[in-house]
C-alpha cells in the first residue's frame, strides 16, 4: 500500500486523533475535530464497532504511518531493521523514524510539518554537511549539520514558522537556518502519540 493522498484533516478524523498534520491550522479553532470532533468522515457519522487487540494494533500503526508520512512498506522495513538492532526494538524504531531527514527539518521547527520538509527535500533545497541531499528519507547521524538554502526563508509557511522561534528538542540544536544533530533521541524525549509496543505486537505476529 503506498503514501496516503487523503486530505490531512479526514485521515485525523478517520484515526479519532489529532496528528498535527497541517501545523498551525491543528493549534486553532478551524480544526475540524475542535469543531466536529473526532467522528470518522462519511455519511454514517459515528458508529459502534467491536473492539479487538488486532485492531488496537492496527490503529496503531495506521496513526504512526500517517504520522511520519511513510508507506506500510517502509514502516516493515524500519521494524525488520530494528529488530536485527540487538537492542529494544521499539526505541531502535522511533529512533529510525525521528532521525529520517525531513523530520529532522520538523523538529528543528523550519517548517510546520513534515509535508513541508518533505517537499523541500525533494526539492533540493537542503543540504547535510555541505551536500545536496534529495532524499526525505535519509537517515542523519548525530554530528551531521543540516542547513536549509536562504531563498527557502521566503516561503509564507516557513516564514511563518521560523518566526516563531520554536526551540528543538533536547537532541537537536539550531541557529537560523542551520541545524544540527547532538545525539540520538532518549525514549523519554521521544514525543509521540503512538503506543509503540503494540505495533511491534503486530509485526511480530
Amino acid at each position: 500500500m503506498g503514501r496516503s493522498i487523503d486530505p490531512q484533516c479526514r485521515i485525523c478524523r478517520r484515526l479519532g486523533v489529532k496528528l498535527f498534520l497541517k501545523g498551525k491550522r491543528c493549534f486553532s479553532p478551524s480544526c475540524p475535530i475542535e469543531r466536529k470532533g473526532a467522528i470518522a468522515p462519511g455519511v454514517h457519522g459515528e458508529r459502534f464497532e467491536r473492539s479487538s487487540p488486532y485492531k488496537k494494533q492496527l490503529l496503531e500503526k495506521q496513526k504512526l504511518r500517517a504520522s511520519y508520512g511513510i508507506s506500510e512498506y517502509q514502516l516493515k522495513n524500519y521494524f525488520e531493521k530494528a529488530r536485527k538492532g540487538g537492542r529494544k526494538t521499539d526505541l531502535v524504531l522511533m529512533q529510525m523514524l525521528e532521525s529520517r531527514l525531513d523530520n529532522v527539518i520538523f523538529r528543528l521547527g523550519l517548517t510546520p510539518n513534515r509535508k513541508t520538509a518533505r517537499q523541500l527535500v525533494n526539492h533540493g533545497k537542503v543540504m547535510i554537511d555541505n551536500r545536496r541531499v534529495t532524499i526525505p528519507s535519509f537517515s542523519v547521524k548525530p554530528g551531521q549539520v543540516i542547513a536549509i538554502k536562504e531563498e527557502v526563508s521566503e516561503i509564507p509557511q516557513v516564514r511563518d514558522t521560523y518566526s516563531e522561534k520554536v526551540i528543538p528538542l533536547p537532541w537537536l540544536k539550531r541557529k537560523a537556518l542551520v541545524g544540527k544533530m547532538v545525539r540520538w533521541p532518549k525514549k523519554e524525549e521521544l514525543d509521540t502519540q503512538v503506543d509503540i509496543l503494540s505495533i511491534v505486537e503486530f509485526y511480530s505476529r
